[in-house]
């Protein structure tokens, strides 16, 4: 038996045999991630000040471990999340439970959570299979709360409460447009992507993939793919920083009626990246080096060159007559490409196997966060509306920076919201139940109360009155 398991062992008779034990409060999390950070340094102080209990699962135990450092409140675990045996017991030992694994791994814990009777929350979308759930939540009296991180989340949050205030002084809206980016703090930007890995890089290689949709002056727009990253004039003024690139984030079209605003000419969700960014990863897709499918391609390559000369041939074969091979190549492309190794000599390592996993192996060793370094969240709902026929647009601004590599403002901005909302259903402040996300007042207005408390705030600017 090694020291790590002795070590869990011991943890978990010291809680367990606490005079108080059976009255204790608990909360389980599975994941231990980038973005689990700050809401277990949260959760812990609210532990130790309500003599709460908290466990922390993942497969990794040393990364978990080290999340909860000296909490005496909290243990950590190491645990296999598809262990159905092993899961169903650990849930049905909590009073909440809090999943901030990948999204596909979701469903696992959320039927547990119905069939042992337990409120969940996530900081994902809310997808089809949870979705199923929805009667069952309802019959048992359940909380299911999604979307309750940053973006989807805190972007929910902040629309509702400044939409509900348009709409009680008597506006009429008709144009809404949200933006948020997780970006490197231009103190830390020292690469030609200008971009450095925050969040899931999974998630970041698969951006746009599932194309997007939104409304603009009345009218529909669908856009596939390979168009997501296109235009070169989506931009967006950040106050007192420097413009930033926008691409249309996934289906816009459902907020209509969650935000309430069916009447809207335009209606848009948007991820923020730095031009440069946005100019790049538009070559990349092109290239088909985001691409899923393309095993038999790559078990040909010897070396990323290799790999990269592969695409290249397709993509200028295929459009011979479309694209000058000049200006697609021009010197800033040829920096960001080189960043990242993606012409090195170097041999692919045999465990990728197809295009997307090993661009996502070249931004994890490329891309990566040094300890010292910081990262920045920006988040600007643009709102134009009229009142009594007065024409208004207000502007409102969160800008949020980081500690360090670990103490990201990622992690803060994901995780503070979903701890709030643990503390508050655990304190019974908040009684709804059903399956929702944060569009609902007696969600948001304590969740955004105290995030203001935690420095996460929003300024209000108003462009034109």
């Amino acid at each position: 038996m090694n020291n790590a398991t002795i070590k869990q062992i011991k943890c978990r008779l010291r809680i367990n045999n606490s005079p108080y034990f059976r009255q204790m409060k608990s909360i389980l999390i599975f994941g231990a991630g980038k973005s689990a950070t700050c809401l277990i340094d949260y959760l812990n102080k609210c532990c130790d000040e309500n003599n709460w209990k908290m466990l922390v699962c993942d497969a990794n135990l040393s990364l978990a471990q080290s999340k909860i450092r000296d909490f005496s409140s909290s243990l950590a675990l190491a645990v296999d999340v598809s262990d159905s045996e092993k899961r169903a017991e650990l849930i049905s030992e909590a009073d909440i439970v809090i999943s901030m694994l990948p999204p596909a791994l979701h469903f696992l814990v959320a039927r547990d959570c119905v069939r042992l009777s337990k409120n969940l929350l996530t900081a994902s979308y809310i997808d089809d299979n949870i979705r199923s759930l929805k009667s069952e939540i309802e019959e048992k009296g359940l909380l299911f709360l999604g979307e309750m991180g940053l973006d989807p989340g805190i972007d929910h949050m902040s629309a509702m409460k400044l939409i509900n205030e348009i709409k009680n002084d008597g506006g009429e809206i008709y144009s809404f447009k949200s933006h948020c980016g997780g970006l490197v703090s231009p103190e830390s930007d020292d690469n030609p992507w200008h971009y450095k890995i925050t969040w899931n890089p999974e998630n970041v290689v698969s951006a746009g993939s599932s194309g997007a949709m939104y409304v603009e002056n009345g009218e529909t727009v669908t856009l596939p793919y390979s168009e997501i990253f296109n235009d070169d004039n989506n931009l967006v003024d950040v106050p007192g920083l420097f413009p930033l690139a926008w691409y249309a984030n996934r289906d816009s079209l459902p907020y209509v009626e969650t935000y309430q605003l069916q009447e809207v000419k335009t209606f848009i969700r948007t991820t923020l990246r730095y031009p440069a960014f946005s100019r790049g990863w538009n070559k990349i897709i092109k290239l088909g080096l985001t691409e899923k499918n393309d095993q038999q391609e790559i078990q040909h390559c010897t070396n990323y060159l290799d790999w990269f000369n592969l695409k290249k041939k397709a993509l200028f074969s295929e459009n011979k007559d479309k694209l000058n091979e000049e200006d697609f190549f021009d010197e800033e492309f040829i920096e960001q490409v080189d960043f990242i190794g993606l012409r090195s000599e170097e041999n692919i390592p045999p465990e990728f196997t197809t295009s997307s996993a090993l661009l996502q192996h070249c931004l994890e060793e490329f891309l990566v966060m040094n300890h010292d370094d910081k990262d920045m969240i920006i988040m600007i709902h643009e709102v134009e509306y009229s009142v009594e026929g007065r024409y208004k647009k207000i502007r409102t601004c969160l800008v949020v920076e980081g500690e360090d590599a670990l103490h990201t403002a990622m992690a803060k901005t994901v995780g503070l919201p979903l701890g709030i909302a643990a503390k508050l259903i655990l304190e019974d402040k908040i009684k709804l139940t059903g399956l929702h996300i944060p569009v609902i007042q007696e969600i948001y207005e304590p969740i955004l109360r105290e995030l203001e408390l935690n420095n996460i705030c929003f300024n209000e600017e108003v462009i034109f009155s």
